[in-house]
């Protein structure tokens, strides 16, 4: 198999192939979110499994394609469905599909998921700006031997999510009439959740939510030089916070029910970064 990096040329030539559209701003959505994809007005459209040794989404409520077009006036590439870490791929195998869409162009990259609550002072349904992430529990998208085109070796990691972009999606907030949260969320493996016990220890090194994605994708952007925003639509509360089994189908019906905020949260910001 040839080398990330000869990949991700050869990803880029491809797409390249297909459309020469130039996205201004990367959105990626997360579980149950992907209907805002269909809010794009579409230039083109990409499946991840038409693109030679491209990883492709296997979970469901992710579709597993780029749109590319306009947003509020913007010009995007959405990713519809992302894959994830415990889908069995390389690490730096799932970050790239965020490190093609800033090689075609992207400077921003907005991220969402779903993500449990460890915050006692959330609830089901909640959305939260991410304004850091802890990502000790997987391993680095950086690992390895650094692709120098792409950022340095030993990147700062002090203002992974933008502090002006989270200003942004909090004004839109207010703006909406929306109750928006801010936190720290924290990354784990998958695909199992956790244990009680694991979120009482998560709490304590300051977790607010949990989540199987989006950091390696942040740190693989801030490697590039990106900016970059994130949201997290908090689907149900971690284990142990309630009585309740914790299921896919919550987290899909849970954003399904807050579909509406967060779209209209998402597109507003959009526009103001745009």
């Amino acid at each position: 198999m040839a080398d990330v990096y000869e990949r991700l040329m050869s990803a880029l030539a491809y797409v390249r192939s297909k459309t020469a559209f130039v996205p201004k701003l990367a959105l990626v959505l997360g579980s149950g979110l992907g209907a805002l994809a269909d809010d794009v007005d579409t230039v083109a459209e990409i499946s991840y499994g038409e693109i030679p040794e491209f990883p492709i989404s296997t979970v469901t409520g992710h579709d597993g394609r780029f749109v590319f077009g306009y947003l509020e006036n913007v010009p995007v590439v959405v990713m519809s469905g992302r894959v994830h870490y415990y889908e069995g791929y390389d690490v730096q195998d799932v970050v790239m599909p965020v490190r093609l869409m800033g090689m075609l162009g992207a400077e921003t990259i907005f991220l969402t998921n779903a993500a449990g609550g460890i915050n006692k002072s959330f609830s089901s349904g909640a959305l939260m700006v991410i304004e850091d992430h802890i990502s000790s529990l997987v391993p680095s998208p950086l690992r390895g031997k650094n692709i120098d085109c792409l950022g340095v070796r030993f990147p700062d990691m002090s203002t992974v999510y933008s502090k002006e972009l989270r200003n942004i999606i909090r004004d839109s907030a207010k703006e909406l009439s929306i109750d928006i949260k801010e936190g720290i969320y924290i990354q784990t493996s998958g695909p199992n959740y956790e244990t009680p016990a694991e979120i009482r220890a998560y709490e304590r090194m300051g977790a607010d939510a949990v989540g199987m994605s989006t950091a390696i994708e942040a740190m693989a952007a801030c490697h590039m030089g990106k900016r970059v925003c994130g949201i997290s639509c908090i689907t149900n509360m971690a284990a142990g916070l309630n009585a309740a089994p914790l299921t896919h189908e919550e987290v899909k019906e849970t954003a399904d029910r807050v579909s509406s905020d967060f779209k209209r949260l998402v597109r507003l910001s959009v526009s103001r970064m745009g």
